[in-house]
């Protein structure tokens, strides 16, 4: 089972939601990187479950714990492991679903795959695995910032049919976007958006949505023209998450409503600074597979949470058709977790990409480095 990502920061999950523990070994850190522990929990904290009334009510502080690769508050070069305890897990609530399929969950495909699975929480496929994507992924948000002063800011841009009406005045910190439980910073909105995740709880269901994030200040030249495209990578990056269904990239699909003349971007040279910019960014930051400099803007959707408090019809490993209803402790909504995911996801893809071109062109790191 892969569980390893990156080409140079290499990132190596491990865990299951009911075992002990979750982590992530990760390699290829610059030595001597000074790590804010603070904020790596902040980031966990944001993404951890019972953190309001309308996402599951486990109670899990997910505190976090470096084992190796740190010496004195720095990292030493060698592999850095972190580790989050598991404590609220109720495994005996599960048994009921030793030899049943819950619909649309994994259940099924992993047993179809392996001949074998864990039927408590759910395994490797759970949420609860993104623990370890978004510790490493606070750790590579911290070199972005402050050698490249990269800013990346994810929010709730849709729940069902309620559309945020955010389109150019993007957010310009975390704290503006967690204002709300749902974080969406269109306070308007969010308490729609609220009023809706609480309407399919209550009937023991759930409900969809989508993430929007945008990636500041990201230098050109980031990606590969042909198989590792960024977009290509941070995409993958993004639809590896449980629950998301699809991505896109500035103008989306809605870019294929337009003419050739009407979607490009326009290049123009920036007087005060000398760069070469766009006047649109409907490309979404990335052309040819390369970030141009400008924001990269990206869109992730999320099916409804597969755990839902109605009978449903199944099979089971015999098998044969039978009725379920798995109820339990479930997010009826998975969207306002999902963003710290999201923007995590896209730190350990930006950090790839910076590392390998930082030593694919060295001048290139010189010139675009935060001073």
């Amino acid at each position: 089972m892969p569980s390893t990502w990156g080409k140079i920061f290499k990132v190596t999950t491990f865990g299951e939601s009911h075992g002990i523990s979750v982590g992530v070994v990760i390699e290829g850190i610059p030595a001597g990187f000074p790590v804010d522990m603070e904020k790596i929990q902040k980031e966990l904290d944001r993404r951890k479950p019972g953190q309001s009334s309308i996402t599951t009510s486990r109670q899990e502080s997910d505190q976090v714990k470096i084992v190796s690769g740190i010496f004195e508050g720095k990292t030493i070069g060698t592999s850095l492991a972190m580790i989050v305890d598991n404590k609220d897990h109720r495994s005996e609530d599960y048994e009921k679903l030793r030899h049943v399929f819950r619909p649309s969950h994994a259940d099924y495909t992993y047993h179809a795959k392996y001949g074998h699975r864990s039927h408590v929480g759910g395994g490797r496929a759970s949420v609860r695995e993104t623990i370890a994507r978004v510790a490493a992924g606070a750790l590579a948000k911290q070199i972005l910032e402050q050698e490249l002063g990269i800013v990346t800011i994810a929010w709730v841009d849709s729940v069902g049919d309620i559309f945020a009406n955010i389109t150019q005045n993007f957010p310009n910190s975390i704290e503006e976007v967690d204002q709300n439980i749902v974080r969406c910073p269109d306070s308007k909105m969010a308490e729609l958006m609220e009023e809706r995740i609480r309407e399919v709880r209550k009937s023991g269901d759930s409900i969809g949505g989508t993430v929007r994030a945008v990636c500041k200040n990201v230098p050109p030249g980031l990606g590969d023209p042909v198989y590792d495209k960024l977009e290509a990578d941070i995409g993958k990056a993004l639809l590896s998450i449980p629950a998301c269904k699809g991505v896109e990239f500035g103008s989306g699909f809605e870019g294929t409503k337009l003419t050739g003349s009407a979607h490009n971007d326009e290049f123009y040279v920036e007087k005060e600074t000398n760069q070469i910019r766009t006047k649109t960014n409907r490309s979404g930051g990335i052309q040819g597979g390369i970030s141009n400099g400008e924001t990269i803007m990206v869109r992730a959707a999320f099916k409804p949470t597969a755990t839902i408090s109605q009978e449903q019809a199944t099979v089971n490993d015999t098998p044969e058709e039978v009725t379920t209803k798995v109820g339990g402790r479930h997010d009826p909504c998975v969207l306002p977790r999902a963003v710290p995911i999201v923007e995590a996801a896209i730190h350990l893809v930006l950090m790839d990409a910076y590392l390998y071109q930082r030593a694919l062109n060295p001048s290139w790191h010189q010139k675009w480095k935060k001073e």
